[in-house]
């Protein structure tokens, strides 16, 4: 079974940077779109950004010209860099896989469990 795992969060001044990491095992992280997630206490989970597997991006009004995604698909991990880091970014940060197979009934979401990111003075 494919799993997710992510790295990189920590507590961080507003203004600093973070880079996020997720490694993906299995077979399916070179034709899975990929994207960023995140959670703040006592709010909804929101999309932050997206990146096919050809490299095609798309990020959340709220981050935009601020973070940045990439993939290496040879070593099966996603990033995402993180500048300009407010307070509101404040949130647990989790990784996700859309497997869309041209055998669409084992189509498949697959998620890490998360990496908490503390913007705080």
């Amino acid at each position: 079974q494919v799993q997710l795992v992510e790295s990189g969060g920590g507590l961080v001044q507003p203004g600093g940077s973070l880079r996020l990491s997720c490694v993906a095992s299995g077979s399916i992280f070179r034709t899975s779109t990929m994207g960023w997630y995140r959670q703040a206490p006592g709010k909804e989970r929101d999309l932050v950004a997206t990146i096919t597997s050809d490299g095609t991006t798309r990020y959340a009004e709220s981050v935009k010209g601020r973070f940045t995604i990439s993939r290496d698909n040879v070593q099966n991990t996603m990033f995402l860099q993180m500048n300009s880091l407010k307070p509101e970014d404040t949130a647990v940060y989790t990784c996700k896989a859309e497997h869309r197979p041209i055998h669409y009934l084992f189509a498949a979401d697959y998620w890490g469990k998360g990496t908490l990111v503390t913007v705080s003075s």
